[in-house]
């Protein structure tokens, strides 16, 4: 019996054969390490996608003190939970300062920017509407 080879996909790094079955389980410490040793880590961030489902998704994203993501915003409903480290998020007019242990949740759509204020780790989870999926950085206002 043959197995089709995977496809190449257009991302940094491969991912593994599925992000989206019906069981997967991930070491976070594990998961930020091999983040931390990659050459991208160089550039003061680095990320994976854990989960990627058309309506859910989990990314891992870590970041050097005073590194910075601008404004954005999303169609989906997200979380911001902080691993380690803190993080200054500015959303709505308001500004949270959020340690390790801090979870942040935002409406969709809601405009927010990010900067590590020390080295830290933040787990990012999107939940998008039935069948209006949009990828990230592509949401219309």
């Amino acid at each position: 019996m043959s197995e089709t080879p995977p496809r190449k996909s257009a991302h940094r790094r491969p991912h593994a054969p599925s992000l989206a079955s019906p069981f997967l389980e991930f070491d976070l410490a594990a998961e930020v390490d091999r983040l931390h040793r990659e050459t991208t880590w160089t550039t003061g961030q680095n990320a994976r996608t854990l989960l990627k489902y058309d309506d859910f998704r989990v990314v891992l994203t870590v970041l050097k003190a005073r590194a910075r993501m601008p404004e954005h915003k999303t169609d989906g409903r997200l979380s911001i939970h902080v691993l380690s480290g803190h993080i200054r998020l500015t959303a709505l007019g308001r500004t949270f300062d959020l340690r390790a242990g801090s979870l942040l949740a935002l409406d969709r759509r809601a405009p927010h920017d990010l900067e590590a204020l020390q080295e830290s780790a933040v787990l990012l989870t999107i939940a998008w509407p039935e069948k209006t999926h949009k990828p990230l950085g592509n949401a219309e206002p």
